[in-house]
């Protein structure tokens, strides 16, 4: 059966003024990640990355573990995650954020969380004015990239396997339109998602059905401490 192996970006810099960097600790997640993939035989034959640097700093550790041409790789924008500096600008154009809302070193991680949950619940509902992307926008182009995903694997053969790098948000899209949920499980979904985990894909007659979701295979008990994180 042909399969994609979703996996979330390792930990950015939250709070950094570039998010979209890896930290020292989402390099040795990438690279471990690698090495529980090459250990299970989970050998990509195609790669498909967004256009954003995490994504592509992830794979380079992935690909590094694994003996990957770090280079062969597509990239497909589709993957991309949704602006959330963007959508939290235009809710609270007219007063302040919610304190704690953004991104920053010493910030109530627990604020921002839960911010982001209210923001995209209320970008769902068409309840923000001039979004950086409409929410139709956002599913209509992460509809696109699982499109020609599952046209490349077609082209690989019954047995493909394809593994592609995305954010969150993108790939709590892709799993919740698996399983026909209703819009707001996407962030349900993208607030479970650990750093680097894989979520597990068959392509069917009708599209792709959830095999799994989350695993973290290159974490156990005494990496834990190390390698778990959420942002």
């Amino acid at each position: 059966m042909a399969e994609l192996l979703a996996i979330r970006h390792a930990q950015a810099s939250f709070g950094a003024a570039d998010y979209d960097v890896l930290s020292e600790r989402g390099h040795r997640q990438s690279v471990a990640l690698g090495r529980a993939l090459l250990a299970a035989g989970l050998r990509p034959d195609l790669v498909v990355i967004g256009a954003q640097r995490r994504h592509r700093e992830t794979y380079q550790g992935i690909a590094e573990a694994m003996g990957l041409d770090p280079a062969a790789y597509t990239v497909d924008p589709g993957l991309n995650e949704f602006d959330f500096k963007g959508l939290l600008a235009a809710r609270f154009r007219d007063g302040p954020a919610p304190e704690g809302a953004g991104m920053t070193p010493d910030g109530d991680r627990r604020a921002h969380f839960r911010t982001l949950r209210d923001t995209v619940l209320a970008w769902q509902r068409d309840e923000i004015a001039d979004p950086p992307e409409t929410w139709s926008a956002f599913c209509g182009r992460v509809a696109a990239a699982r499109d020609a995903m599952i046209a490349a694997l077609a082209g690989a053969g019954r047995s493909g396997r394809l593994l592609a790098v995305s954010s969150g948000g993108a790939l709590g899209r892709l799993v919740a339109s698996s399983l026909d949920a209703p819009a707001e499980q996407m962030i349900r979904l993208q607030l479970q998602m650990k750093n680097c985990a894989m979520s597990r894909l068959i392509v069917g007659r009708e599209g792709l059905y959830l095999h799994s979701f989350n695993e973290t295979p290159h974490i156990d008990a005494a990496s834990a401490d190390d390698l778990l994180t959420y942002s």
